[in-house]
C-alpha cells in the first residue's frame, strides 16, 4: 500500500478508534496510526511544507589590517540556542586561528576573513550541532553527558551523539599508512 499526502489526508479523516481495543493490528493499520500521530504533531506536513530555518547572515567587518570582527555573534548564538563558548570553539577551530569576545559582545578574530568564509563555517556548525539528524528540525538541545555531547530533538525525540570540537592541527596518519601499505 503506497501512502501519499492526499491519500493519507483522506485516510486520516476516516480513521478508526484505537482506544479500548486489545486486538492484533495489521501492519497497514499501525502504519496509518504512525502517520496520524505525525500529522497531528506537525500540521505543516499536511500542506507539504517543510519548516525552514531562517537566520540573519553574519555581520563581518575588518578591524585594522589583521583582525576581523563578527558583530552579531551573540545574536546568532541566541538564535541557534547554543552557548557562545561552544560556537566560539568551533569557529576558531575551523578557521585555524584565535579570537575572543569583546565588551560589545562581538567576536574579534585574528586574521582576515571574508563574510562568505564565516557563513560557510556557520552552515557546517548548524548542520552538525543544531539541526536534528533524523527529522532536520532546528528545535534541538545540545547536552553534555560525561565527555560526549548529545543532540536531543524537541520535535521527534531523537537523541544522537555529535563529534567533539577538535582544535589545532589534526595530523592524518592512518590514511597515509594504509596507502603506503597497499603500494609497497
Amino acid at each position: 500500500m503506497r501512502f501519499s499526502v492526499e491519500n493519507f489526508q483522506y485516510q486520516f479523516e476516516h480513521s478508526t478508534t484505537w482506544a479500548g481495543s486489545d486486538r492484533d493490528y495489521t501492519y497497514d493499520e499501525l502504519l496509518q496510526r504512525v502517520f496520524e500521530i505525525i500529522l497531528d504533531k506537525n500540521p505543516d506536513m499536511a500542506a507539504g511544507r517543510k519548516p525552514k530555518f531562517v537566520m540573519r547572515p553574519p555581520q563581518v567587518l575588518r578591524v585594522g589590517t589583521k583582525k576581523t570582527s563578527f558583530a552579531n555573534f551573540t545574536e546568532i548564538c541566541k538564535t541557534l540556542h547554543r552557548q557562545p563558548k561552544h560556537l566560539l570553539d568551533f569557529l576558531l577551530a575551523e578557521l585555524g586561528t584565535s579570537g575572543s569576545v569583546d565588551g560589545n559582545s562581538q567576536l574579534i578574530i585574528k586574521g582576515r576573513f571574508q563574510p562568505k568564509q564565516i557563513e560557510n563555517v556557520l552552515r557546517r556548525y548548524i548542520k552538525e550541532y543544531v539541526t536534528c539528524h533524523t527529522c532536520r528540525s532546528p528545535e534541538t538541545i545540545l547536552q553534555k553527558d560525561t565527555r560526549l555531547f548529545f543532540l536531543q530533538c524537541e520535535s521527534c525525540g531523537s537523541r544522537c551523539s555529535v563529534a567533539s570540537i577538535k582544535s589545532g592541527f589534526q595530523a592524518v596518519t592512518s590514511k597515509r599508512a594504509a596507502i603506503r601499505a597497499k603500494t609497497a
